[in-house]
């Protein structure tokens, strides 16, 4: 949700949260924090206390995301600090209470003829009731069959549900379809020890061998996208469909499974899938979702179909349109505030959907600054090459331009794009928050320092290490840890503001503004140096900053790989469909870049972090 509500209207919506649990410090929460116009943390007073608070911010509409989920505290609501009260979201039925007002549907999960069995008044979105974040990071790499336990070929059937949603029914059904396709396995949530030997019992008494059950363990939600576009299809449950499991696996790509249930909890998988334009993957009886299950298993053109389709759909159509959705759900609030203010008890009613040149209005509003020359040798004579599919990037969001088209110079053969993104476009991105996947950062990070240290002694204390755009921080960490005065730099003024509590000496902008000479020793470009709207102009200011015998690291795809032109060859190359880079190098036109800025390159590697990676170590000569 955190996109929806920092999307909201503050012309015409001042937006407040509430919140109950304890700070845990995370990403999540430090977005949070910055997407609502006040942050209130109740989680220390009591019910009444609370409700207090909430009342004496004079609240309009109070929506409460728990209902009776663990850690709720609806007895807050119970006190009635605001006029209008909203079941939202979190609890998919009935709260059966007489203070709580209104609940957020759609037609499919609860259609008007059950307003007999709701206690609060049913409000209809056009499209589907739950939101969904088209900023949500997913892992650039994308692990291993073998490193997620799973067989080099064979269809990969999952469910990714906590496993107290498997029914006896749906996995005898499961079972079956194993049996049925040689070679499958079914890949599932690693719940507990106890769970895994009971399912393995029970696939051995249906004559499926145990192993064929892979069991995924706790990740990050990052990498737990990024491991689901390894499987095949997702298959889904009844009473209590996926709800954000469904989600997740339609933003990655993968073709989920369901069957229509009776009640809300049964029949949000079906709104998800209509809203992203594939309701043939709704099934209506037990039969039907096996058999569909089973085509889609067998028929590899069948799937291959549905695949592109979901692709094709997940950025055009509403699910993942948050636009469009937040605009939905103001209207919903607004006419429960007309219906109060009218001195009306509440009533149920549906959202008319928005106007779709309106829809595309509020979807592409952010286009690049256009380079009027070559970034690097300023020649004005340049050619397009191709234009690439950037909307399934994770970087990608919807008020961006869908295609990044990428042009080369005729004079000095550098590939760059049409033009760029200003600095505040990807400053909320997850993956440069500080702090963010710290230990496996500071693990990737460790190596890159060790190998400038062979060039550089740090053990003096004397030499100093500028970061450039140090994102989460684990590089400058680690230069830290190794002996560097470590100093960073960076446009996000968040990061910033974070690094200097920690004391570190930081600075806010680009290299180019840096003031002073020979002031660094190294100064690092990690997957950053592709992103600079002008690469030779950081080169000339990192020349004027370094000492004399000082090194600059870069790191960024290397375009002369040879797995770089095979995924090109293949129409497959992701780099293509980057949608914040403005460059791609080849090592022979970094090296030229390097000698005519003063530099001269001492070290290669392949990176370790990224695949078709290039980390080059330079010293300065002049």
């Amino acid at each position: 949700m955190a996109e929806l509500f920092g999307r909201h209207d503050r012309t015409r919506f001042e937006i407040i949260a509430y919140s109950l649990g304890r700070d845990d410090r995370s990403e999540m929460r430090y977005r949070l924090g910055k997407a609502f116009d006040r942050f209130v943390d109740l989680h220390d007073l009591g019910d009444m206390q609370a409700a207090q608070r909430i009342h004496a911010d004079q609240i309009d509409i109070l929506v409460e995301l728990k209902g009776y989920t663990q850690h709720a505290r609806s007895e807050i609501a119970a006190f009635r600090p605001a006029p209008i009260q909203v079941n939202f979201l979190g609890y998919p039925g009935t709260m059966g209470a007489d203070f709580i007002d209104y609940i957020i549907a759609d037609p499919i999960t609860l259609p008007m003829d059950q307003q007999a069995f709701y206690d609060e008044r049913i409000v209809h979105l056009p499209d589907c009731y739950q939101p969904n974040d088209s900023r949500r990071r997913t892992a650039d790499k994308t692990p291993s069959r073998a490193g997620c336990g799973l067989p080099e070929r064979g269809f990969v059937f999952c469910c990714f549900k906590n496993s107290y949603k498997i029914t006896p029914k749906f996995f005898a059904i499961w079972m079956r379809l194993l049996a049925a396709v040689p070679g499958s396995v079914l890949w599932l949530f690693d719940a507990n020890e106890l769970v895994r030997g009971n399912l393995g019992n029970e696939a051995r008494k249906a004559g499926v061998d145990p192993r064929r059950l892979v069991f995924a363990p706790r990740t990050g939600v990052a990498e737990h996208l990024a491991r689901q576009r390894l499987a095949d299809l997702f298959l889904d449950t009844l009473p209590y469909n996926a709800h954000t499991t469904t989600s997740d696996a339609l933003w990655v790509g993968l073709p989920v499974v369901t069957i229509l249930g009776e009640a809300f909890a049964g029949r949000v998988a079906a709104s998800l899938l209509h809203a992203v334009g594939l309701a043939e993957l709704v099934t209506h009886s037990l039969a039907e979702y096996e058999a569909l299950a089973l085509r889609l298993a067998i028929e590899p053109m069948l799937l291959a179909g549905v695949r592109r389709k979901l692709n094709a759909n997940r950025l055009t159509h509403p699910l993942f349109d948050c636009a469009r959705y937040t605009h939905h759900l103001e209207a919903a609030f607004t006419r429960m505030w007309e219906i109060f203010t009218a001195g009306g008890g509440p009533e149920s009613f549906a959202v008319a959907p928005i106007a779709a040149p309106i829809a595309a209005e509020l979807q592409t509003r952010i286009s690049r600054h256009p380079y009027a020359a070559c970034p690097l040798c300023g020649s004005a004579e340049h050619a397009p090459i191709i234009a690439a599919d950037c909307s399934k990037h994770p970087d990608y969001r919807t008020d961006l331009p869908p295609v990044t088209k990428w042009q080369a110079c005729k004079s000095c053969g550098h590939i760059f794009t049409e033009g760029y993104f200003a600095d505040e476009v990807f400053a909320p991105r997850l993956a440069d928050m500080l702090g963010h996947e710290m230990e496996n950062g500071r693990r990737a990070a460790a190596p890159i320092v060790a190998r400038v240290a062979r060039h550089i002694s740090p053990l003096d204390g004397e030499a100093a290490w500028l970061d450039v755009a140090f994102g989460n921080g684990a590089l400058l960490f680690a230069a830290a840890e190794w002996g560097f005065r470590a100093i960073g730099l960076d446009h996000r003024q968040a990061n910033v503001v974070a690094l200097r509590q920690l004391g570190f000496e930081v600075h806010c902008g680009a290299i180019e503004d840096l003031a002073g000479s020979g002031r660094f020793t190294v100064i690092s470009f990690a997957d950053v140096f592709q992103r600079l709207v002008y690469p030779g102009q950081a080169l000339a200011a990192a020349h004027r900053l370094l000492r004399e015998d000082g090194v600059p690291i870069l790191s960024m795809p290397n375009k002369d790989a040879m797995l770089f032109n095979l995924l090109h060859a293949n129409q497959a190359n992701p780099y293509w469909g980057e949608v914040a880079d403005c460059h791609i190098f080849g090592r022979e036109r970094l090296y030229r870049l390097l000698r005519e800025h003063g530099f001269a390159p001492v070290e290669y590697n392949v990176s370790e972090r990224h695949k078709i990676g290039t980390e080059v170590i330079a010293r300065r000569t002049g």
